[in-house]
């Protein structure tokens, strides 16, 4: 048996190509036939586009050469395989949750996906996975361990004349593949192009392709030449607060999670209207169709598009510019316009500060604060554990209150976020639907169409409260992008699953003016409804709209402002960062007391995410209250003085601490 076994490595597992080639289109059947989600789908794929399914194997089979270079080949073929069977698999079972596919950028947001895993999981699929994990590692130690290695020495010359030659055939076999269209160098939708040019390609282009790419005659007069003498004068001039003593109106963008109007849905039926505040607003004030960068998910780069006028799409297929460009770099943002003028800026989200790093992101967008859930009380929870949005009201009447400027404030929910529960969780919803035949896809409606309801009755409340309030302003609600639901564009009256709606809510008198926005024009337009033209991309989507060159010079100046040479700023150069505070209510601690040899901190605006830390050690502490912390470790009494008290998110990430 022993010799046998040895006669089959040797003779089949050592340089052995064909191997290779079968194990590359196994590999590539077995990946997309998980994607699909079906065996038939994929033999049809396979089939009616042969050289891109070939082409993508060739790209799996290149990663094999590799094992040509060191003894271990059969562990090599074990781990490349492993590779994109994990990949390929984790995509599908992505798929199964939301309609963006897997990608590289998703690697970056590992932490922030870690962190909301209970939310889509149960306990006991999450023990399963974990198991799961520890065996697979198992099974590679004992790989790693066991199989045999490859006798003959190893030619590195011929190995890696091999290597190259496979590499530039590699090159040039993409190049046949652009340019007979197998495959696109362009992602207008990125689900559809992981159908139609392979999950392998498109992966590894997620990688590859990052940032946007220079324009042609990239000069300093090619930047300049986009405006006239006139606008760039006026962008050199210095904003004063005020026109002519009169306050302007508070700016409030509301982005809501996952939030559109179901009603648009075609042979769906609802028990009553699920949106009713929505629909009243949308017929009194300014509305339309709001089309956004994604379906089912990538909050973040909607808020980006709002944010910055800039276009999401002009960036790397995948790409999330909150987890690349802006870690590092400021950003022109309608924030940074309105500091210009005098305003007060304020973020508010009521889900973790650090998710998709925006407690690091929003000081490079021109925040002067950011209230995330870690500094908010009274929490309610849906039944899939996300912060219900009708806390926000509070936190934006204290950020408006927490200035005597005019404020911007930038607002995300987060209470329509999926994963949608697929088996009935809500006993007596005040809402029923009819029309959707598959029981798991109208369990996953209903839930979903009770949680927009609520987020309606928040609108609704809002709308009062910033009546009673009594300050100009204008308030801005859209959603970030349809629900992760098996919804097409042939379900809906508009026939376009990438398009929400927004609404324009003020007080102040506005002229109702319908009209279908991109999300990277919102800001412009709301902010030109108020007579406010400041900012170079602000200025750019209000003058230049209907230019041939629109999209073309939009790329142009976000490549200059980003990673080009600024040739658009002049001497004034980029934004530079803010010194945000998290959070607008002073967390203050005002005594240490002992009781019976515990200490208690008595202060203000604590939270259940405030801990007691000394030397920047969280210690186990106890949430008593707003005013009260309890201590459940011991500490030396010569330290007491020097406990301080830390707002910490889940994943034990610090976000500030009291002086």
């Amino acid at each position: 048996m022993k010799s046998i076994k040895k006669n089959f490595f040797e003779k089949y597992l050592h340089n052995s190509i064909a191997l290779c080639v079968l194990l590359a289109f196994s590999i590539n059947f077995i990946i997309e036939a998980v994607s699909r989600r079906s065996f038939f789908d994929c033999l049809d794929y396979m089939t009616g586009s042969p050289m891109t399914f070939l082409y993508n194997s060739f790209m799996i089979f290149f990663t094999f050469s590799i094992a040509y270079l060191v003894r271990r080949r059969i562990f090599v073929y074990v781990m490349v395989s492993f590779f994109w069977l994990a990949t390929g698999i984790t995509n599908g079972v992505i798929l199964s949750y939301r309609i963006t596919p897997f990608t590289v950028t998703d690697l970056s947001l590992l932490s922030s996906v870690m962190s909301i895993i209970p939310n889509y999981l149960s306990t006991v699929q999450i023990v399963l996975a974990a198991v799961a994990g520890v065996l697979l590692v198992a099974a590679l130690v004992l790989v790693f361990i066991f199989m045999p290695k490859h006798k003959q020495k190893i030619n590195f010359k011929k190995s890696i004349a091999g290597i190259l030659i496979l590499g530039i055939s590699m090159f040039g076999l993409t190049n046949l593949a652009i340019s007979q269209n197998w495959v696109s160098t362009y992602f207008g939708n990125l689900n559809y192009a992981y159908r139609d040019y392979g999950f392998p390609y498109c992966f590894i282009n997620t990688w590859l392709n990052t940032g946007i790419s220079a324009p042609k005659n990239y000069s300093k007069e090619e930047i300049l030449g986009i405006f006239t003498k006139e606008e760039l004068s006026d962008m050199n001039i210095a904003s004063v607060s005020g026109t002519n003593g009169e306050r302007r109106p508070n700016v409030i963008m509301l982005q809501l999670e996952s939030f559109f109007d179901p009603t648009l849905l075609e042979n769906v039926h609802f028990s009553k209207d699920p949106v009713p505040n929505f629909q009243k607003l949308k017929s009194r004030y300014s509305s339309g169709f709001l089309t956004v960068p994604s379906i089912g998910a990538g909050t973040a780069n909607t808020e980006f598009e709002v944010l910055t006028g800039m276009r999401v799409r002009f960036f790397g297929p995948g790409e999330y510019p909150y987890k690349s460009v802006l870690k590092d770099e400021t950003c022109e943002s309608i924030a940074y316009d309105l500091k210009r003028l005098g305003y007060g800026t304020h973020a508010i989200h009521n889900h973790r500060g650090a998710f998709y790093g925006r407690n690091k992101v929003f000081p490079n967008l021109g925040f002067d604060t950011f209230t995330s859930l870690e500094y908010m009380n009274s929490v309610t929870k849906t039944p899939k554990n996300w912060a219900k949005d009708g806390v926000l009201i509070e936190e934006i009447l204290a950020a408006l209150n927490s200035t005597e400027s005019e404020d911007l404030l930038y607002t995300i929910s987060v209470q329509g976020h999926g994963q949608y529960p697929t088996t009935k969780v809500i006993e007596n919803p005040a809402i029923t639907i009819s029309g959707i035949t598959v029981e798991s896809d109208a369990n996953a409606f209903e839930y979903y169409v009770q949680q927009i309801y609520e987020m309606d009755e928040f609108v609704g409340n809002l709308t009062e409260a910033l009546n009673k309030l009594g300050e100009p302003t204008v308030l801005v609600m859209y959603g970030d992008h349809l629900p992760g639901l098996p919804i097409s564009d042939g379900d809906l009256v508009n026939k376009n699953v990438y398009q929400t709606q927004y609404v324009i809510w003020d007080n102040i008198g506005l002229k109702k003016q319908d009209q279908d926005l991109y999300a990277y024009q919102l800001g412009a337009e709301v902010l030109g409804r108020i007579g406010i033209h400041e900012g170079i991309m602000t200025k750019y989507h209000q003058d230049h709209m209907t230019d041939t060159g629109y999209l073309t010079n939009l790329k142009a100046l976000q490549y200059d402002m980003l990673y080009g040479k600024g040739y658009i700023y002049g001497s004034a150069g980029p934004h530079a960062p803010v010194d945000m505070k998290m959070g607008v209510k002073e967390i203050k601690v005002e005594k240490v007391v002992e009781i019976g040899k515990k200490y208690y901190i008595k202060g203000q605006n604590f939270t259940p995410f405030s801990k007691i830390s000394l030397n920047g050690k969280v210690l186990d502490t106890i949430f008593l209250g707003p005013t009260v912390l309890g201590l459940l470790e011991e500490v030396k009494p010569e330290d007491v003085s020097k406990m301080k008290v830390s707002q910490v998110e889940k994943n034990n990430e610090i976000l500030s601490t009291t002086e």
